[in-house]
């Protein structure tokens, strides 16, 4: 499973690669090298700051490597979500801060000469029941000043091969492969004197005098202290359980694929407001352009059988594209926030030493981008207009408490569940591919099998003790409770965990 922006990317193995003792101090410690994180870093190292960044696997392995790259300010129902919670005022400084992102973006592409493809983005209704969402998402666009047109059936620009009842139109909206990116910002940041460590965890962050200490394994074992006066949490979901934003964000993965497709490959960017959720894009690759069709979406750890929705999404693409051959499948991860807005700031009110970006609901290139340029301004002393918008503490929280209560009750519900059910099923010890068994209570086994390979690990997250599931169309355990993923012999794939599964006893 590689996307189709990570292929044909030689070896991507993690490095052991443990620090030298002059590499781990800085003025600030950036964990995780996607795409927030970099061009945090480089901003920073930009103002002359000594950055380190900490990426416990390689860069883009998250979600900027598995992303469907759009760089779009039409970002589905998004903006019509906000508006009904916040008012117009505060998704007006929402957009901002995406336009100023999307800016950035595309103005440092051009720069360094990375290819990107301006296209119109749009959002549609696949059926009539589709629609008054899509009006809303019209309503809301242009009540925040964005130059969106509707674009109907039976218009012309509607000739697409999928159905299609009506939807929103943005023009000149843009899309790209964002590895050449992370790989341009690589290279600033070591020109600026800035490091990059990979195949290095961290588990956790103290305070110590007028900094901190990071506390970080390698990929080879070796445990040492990073020391930092101030520190950025980059990492899709904040590895921190201070300020409890796990019980604030809904962990959901999605899935795409890529295509080769005989004649013409559909131009812009669709992505429907109604279910299921497909999501279409082209890519220019070396070999031809290719489609790309993506949706399938769910909760983390609560889908009983993912393949069984990815395989209805390639159906719908075969269906709508004949001849078409699929060529990448990949899935990623994304938060969404209890209140539609980011999280970007203090982890706790007042802490100017740990900061977090996390929130960004799938649309992470603008979101993420924007979050770089928020964090970076207020770690140098300043401050953007809109970043009200993206507070990570704000009384703009409070429209999300209901959802909260709902998400922390799932939770609740998950957690005894997984604890209880396998105990239903004593002596049941042979599951057909993956999933997790018991003797008695104490003794549940999270067992899989993998190309012929069985293996056998303790199903309890180590981040609250929740009990895995199997996700059957990644081949990995996913912790319905907060999203912590892990590969079928318990080696951590992302948090907010931050160690692996526990061998079976």
């Amino acid at each position: 499973m590689t996307s189709l922006w990570l292929a044909n990317r030689g070896n991507r193995a993690i490095p052991a690669n443990p620090m030298v003792d002059a590499d781990r101090s800085a003025d600030v410690a950036v964990v995780g090298a996607g795409i927030t994180g970099l061009i945090t870093a480089v901003l920073l190292a930009r103002a002359g700051k000594d950055v380190l960044v900490l990426e416990a696997q390689f860069p883009g392995a998250g979600a900027t490597g598995n992303t469907t790259a759009k760089i779009s300010l039409l970002q589905g129902t998004k903006m019509s979500k906000i508006v009904g919670k916040h008012g117009v005022d505060r998704a007006t400084q929402y957009l901002e801060g995406n336009r100023e992102g999307q800016e950035w973006l595309t103005q440092h592409c051009e720069a360094h000469g990375i290819s990107v493809q301006r296209e119109d983005a749009y959002t549609y209704a696949q059926s009539e029941n589709g629609l008054s969402s899509v009006r809303e998402e019209l309503t809301a666009c242009k009540s925040v000043g964005l130059d969106v047109t509707w674009v109907d059936e039976a218009s012309d620009e509607a000739g697409v091969p999928f159905p299609f009842a009506g939807g929103v139109r943005l023009p000149d909206q843009a899309q790209f492969d964002p590895m050449p990116l992370l790989d341009s910002l690589i290279i600033e940041l070591d020109e600026r004197g800035g490091r990059l460590a990979q195949g290095v965890r961290v588990q956790k962050v103290s305070s110590k005098g007028d900094g901190l200490v990071l506390s970080v394994r390698t990929n080879d074992g070796a445990e040492f202290d990073t020391h930092a006066k101030q520190c950025v949490l980059a990492t899709g979901i904040p590895i921190l359980d201070r300020g409890g934003f796990f019980a604030r964000l809904q962990p959901n993965r999605s899935y795409c694929m890529a295509y080769r497709v005989p004649g013409d490959i559909t131009r812009g960017m669709y992505i429907s407001a109604d279910s299921p959720t497909r999501s279409v894009r082209y890519a220019p690759t070396a070999e031809g352009d290719r489609l790309l069709v993506g949706g399938a979406g769910h909760p983390v750890g609560h889908r009983k059988s993912p393949a069984s929705s990815v395989q209805e999404l390639d159906a719908w693409a075969k269906q709508h594209y004949p001849g078409a051959m699929q060529t990448n499948y990949w899935s990623a991860q994304d938060y969404t926030p209890i209140d539609e807005l980011p999280y970007v700031g203090p982890i706790l009110p007042g802490n100017d030493k740990i900061f977090v970006a996390t929130g960004f609901d799938k649309w992470g290139m603008t979101n993420g981008t924007a979050a770089a340029l928020a964090l970076s301004s207020r770690i140098l002393g300043g401050r953007m207009d809109w970043a009200e918008a993206f507070a990570s503490w704000s009384p703009h929280e409070l429209s999300g408490i209901p959802k909260a209560m709902q998400l922390n009750l799932e939770v609740g519900l998950y957690l005894a569940r997984g604890w209880i059910t396998p105990a239903t099923r004593i002596g049941d010890r042979t599951p057909d591919e993956g999933g997790v068994v018991s003797g008695p209570p104490w003794d549940l086994e999270a067992r899989s099998v993998v190309d012929g390979v069985e293996y056998r690990v303790s199903p309890v997250c180590p981040h609250l003790g929740g009990i895995v599931n199997w996700n059957d169309a990644d081949e990995s355990w996913e912790c319905p409770l907060h999203g912590s993923r892990f590969a079928p012999d318990g080696t951590l794939l992302e948090g907010p965990a931050t160690r692996n599964l526990t061998a079976a006893q």
